[in-house]
């Protein structure tokens, strides 16, 4: 059963839940989001979600290798993982 409902709530106010007896024990997963646009003077939204450069080609890469254009790189320890994010590092 998926209950949906939609309540305007000043962001600096205490939410309280009344879960009604007739819906089932269970995980319940709480999503918040911004209403729109005027919400916009808030600090912890994005203007823009577009990414740096870098972050873009990572993006790209990771999406590759999903879909297994690119081999995924594996490591056995962490020390392996840092020696070669270093020599990626150092190759530019």
């Amino acid at each position: 059963m998926t209950v949906t409902q939609t309540v305007d709530i000043p962001a600096n106010r205490l939410i309280t839940l009344e879960v009604p007896p007739e819906l089932p024990m269970g995980r319940v997963v709480l999503t918040f989001s911004p209403a729109g646009e005027k919400e916009s003077n808030c600090p912890l939204c994005a203007k823009s979600h577009i990414p740096n450069a870098e972050t873009a080609a990572a993006i790209r890469e990771g999406r590759a290798m999903m879909r297994g254009e690119v081999p995924a790189k594996r490591f056995n320890s962490l020390d392996e993982m840092w020696d070669d994010l270093v020599k990626d590092y150092s190759d530019d």
